[in-house]
């Protein structure tokens, strides 16, 4: 099944208010691709964008507002911007949000971000490296069991702050990654508060939506069961 396919099909079979996400890291802008008009204020912010229909690539620059978003994408921050990070950093260790030890050890990508590009996965230009998926715990807790019935690894605990950190925590991984989001990112991307995100590696996407069918379908069945063994018992 192949990207585009799979987006359609995820949006239907899961009723998804918003439609998943693909995300690409590429040498160079894809052709007929624009660059986004206006650098958001977090890189999450175009997980938004995407999700309501744009098609558009960023580069490294556009990621400068977000110093958190930047670390764990690979961007070199120039150095005003660097010191922005650090005094994020601070204020969130401060505050007791993270620990100084935590920063280290977040996943993050190895390679300079040189062009990223987002999409609705159902109009995805070129093969996605990361699939986003948005929804409540219901939907989420369907698409994990389908991705375990295609053979991808358990991800182990779900994931929390920041959401970003998903991105890199799935490429190149066996998995799927079950991320509860961020405050951040439920700022910028207006996640509600009964949702979450599972994503999936781009080239198992196809994979994880043949199974997803049939795991719906044992779900409808295995509900009527236990509605009536709670009703017997």
């Amino acid at each position: 099944m192949d990207a585009r396919t799979a987006g359609r099909r995820l949006t239907e079979l899961l009723n998804l208010r918003t439609p998943p996400v693909a995300v690409s890291f590429t040498a160079a802008a894809p052709a007929g691709v624009p660059r986004v008009a206006k650098a958001g204020p977090a890189g999450c912010a175009y997980w938004k964008q995407a999700a309501e229909g744009a098609v558009f690539y960023t580069e490294a620059a556009d990621h400068y507002n977000c110093p958190i978003g930047s670390y764990t994408h690979g961007v070199a921050l120039p150095p005003e911007r660097a010191a922005e990070l650090e005094g994020v950093v601070g204020t969130m260790v401060s505050l007791q949000y993270i620990r100084m030890d935590e920063v280290a050890a977040l996943p993050r990508r190895t390679e300079p971000l040189r062009v990223a590009v987002y999409a609705p996965l159902a109009r995805v230009p070129v093969p996605p490296d990361v699939v986003l998926v948005r929804g409540r715990a219901q939907q989420i807790m369907l698409l994990a069991e389908a991705a375990l019935a295609a053979g991808l690894a358990g991800d182990g605990a779900a994931m929390g702050r920041p959401a970003c950190a998903a991105i890199p925590a799935t490429l190149g991984k066996p998995g799927g990654v079950t991320s509860l989001g961020c405050i951040g990112n439920r700022v910028y991307t207006g996640l509600a508060d009964d949702e979450l995100y599972f994503t999936i590696p781009g080239a198992r996407v196809g994979d994880v939506v043949e199974r997803l069918e049939s795991v719906l379908h044992a779900n409808r069945e295995l509900e009527a069961y236990h509605q009536g063994r709670r009703a017997s018992v």
